[in-house]
């Protein structure tokens, strides 16, 4: 049965056995996520989840990242979860199509740090989410989420399972029935795209994971065969286009998701949709010399399903400007440069950007396929007083084919973490979360995200 395969992996594969190369790259994504997170937790909707976890009063085991504030896993790991994907800065994943890591990082290390986990630990559990998430992806297939179920939630949420499973010492068989419990759990709807509830999913998806896998461990009940006979998980929510998770299953560990596709890094803090296109327009401005005050018209050509998530064409928020192509163009011209600056009310609400946005057109490459922000390809033109410029774009920032540097990433992490923990701070997490491998207790990494000072915007009770 594909369901106990499946467990099988999950729970009996060896940290050991797991590539280095794999374990490299679920740290990279660990320290990536680990940035975004802690930038995020300054996000109002992440400071709303924070007061939720207060109120819930849980006993204080796990910490919730960059704050003096401890919970229980499952409330840590919903406000880590959110948190990490408040800025949309988190990393990304084709055959997931979606988010993979924010979910998942706020499930191992609120887990993690409860039952004493070492970095070597967490970091082979993400691994193995990372390639469940990933297999499991391409059997629900692109009509899932073109229909409108947002994956990083709906797909993330076995994954994420999974890691919370391992951390806990499950048995195969729990963790079957755990896939059962949490598949009653999965949600997540593209209409929410450009409001808080966009990163909430990442956060129901962590705690949602947490607590599937804690009640399978007490002996709850569910179907523990939920990928298999009639009926099963993919007969309810999968696209037309869905592969039969047999076939992505003869491929398990043969390669690794996180050496082929790999995992995408976010160079810009917005929806991934966007990131082709600015790209392209940033080489094409720089190559040809163009100036902001001579541009009259950037026309972008999608394939279909390329700009599903880019709801917003006429942007008034920061969140909305996120999902928006026409805000995204439109400040690429006008500033040069998409930061976490860009994405507030003020500077979407701007009269320059108002009156460009107008100038950004959208059409469409017909194709029998359908593609996402990081398959296929884009076209540009820029319409200038001297001429139209033109380029296809196949790269994508941030991938393998167009990948950040790693100093690119070290600037990307201390950036992030250090709106919460200064400078010094920030060096000093960087450095564990590198070598977080090698750490004989994850709580050594989690407490390094406790700032010194009490934030303005929360209150310290139930310091860890």
């Amino acid at each position: 049965m594909l369901t106990k395969q499946l467990a099988e992996f999950a729970i009996n594969t060896r940290a050991s056995a797991i590539p280095q190369a794999v374990m490299d790259g679920a740290r990279d994504a660990l320290v990536d996520t680990l940035g975004c997170t802690l930038a995020g937790t300054l996000d109002e909707c992440a400071e709303i989840a924070q007061r939720w976890v207060m109120e819930t009063g849980a006993r204080a085991q796990s910490i919730v990242l960059g704050t003096r504030l401890a919970t229980s896993p499952a409330e840590a790991a919903f406000a880590n979860g959110l948190a990490a994907h408040a800025l949309d800065f988190d990393d990304a994943m084709t055959t997931l199509r979606g988010h993979p890591t924010a979910p998942m990082l706020g499930a191992g290390l609120a887990v993690g740090e409860a039952v004493g986990a070492s970095g070597e630990a967490v970091l082979a559990a993400i691994s193995i989410g990372l390639e469940i998430g990933g297999k499991i992806g391409p059997a629900f297939g692109a009509g899932h989420y073109i229909k409108g179920w947002h994956s990083t939630a709906t797909v993330g949420i076995f994954g994420t399972t999974a890691v919370a499973a391992r951390l806990w010492g499950l048995s195969v068989a729990q963790l079957q029935t755990a896939w059962g419990i949490a598949a009653s759990q999965m949600s997540g709807l593209i209409r929410n795209f450009g409001s808080m509830t966009k990163p909430f999913h990442a956060g129901h998806t962590a705690r949602s994971a947490v607590m599937a896998a804690w009640m399978a461990k007490q002996g709850f009940t569910a179907d523990d065969h939920i990928f298999d006979g009639k009926n099963n998980l993919f007969d309810t929510y999968a696209g037309a286009d869905a592969v039969p998770l047999e076939s992505t299953l003869k491929h398990l560990g043969d390669p690794w998701e996180m050496l082929t596709p790999g995992i995408y890094v976010k160079r810009y803090p917005c929806c991934y949709c966007n990131h082709r296109p600015v790209g392209g327009m940033f080489e094409m401005m720089k190559e040809h010399n163009i100036k902001a005050d001579e541009v009259t018209k950037v026309r972008i050509g999608f394939l279909p399903g390329a700009d599903t998530p880019l709801i917003h064409r006429d942007p008034h928020t920061g969140l909305e400007g996120k999902f928006s192509m026409e805000y995204n163009a439109a400040a690429a011209v006008l500033d040069g440069k998409l930061v976490m600056q860009t994405f507030t009310d003020a500077m979407v609400q701007r009269p320059e950007i108002r009156a460009f946005m107008p100038k950004v057109e959208r059409f469409y490459i017909p194709s029998e396929k359908t593609y996402s922000g990081t398959t296929g390809y884009t076209n540009i033109e820029i319409e200038t007083k001297r001429g139209t410029f033109k380029m296809q774009i196949d790269r994508v920032p941030g991938s393998p084919e167009w990948p950040m540097t790693p100093a690119d990433r070290e600037e990307k992490f201390l950036d992030c973490s250090g709106l919460v923990l200064g400078s010094a701070g920030a060096k000093k997490l960087y450095a564990l979360a590198d070598g977080c491998g090698k750490l004989a207790n994850i709580a050594e990494l989690t407490r390094a995200t406790v700032p010194t000072e009490t934030r303005a915007a929360q209150p310290a009770k139930v310091t860890a």
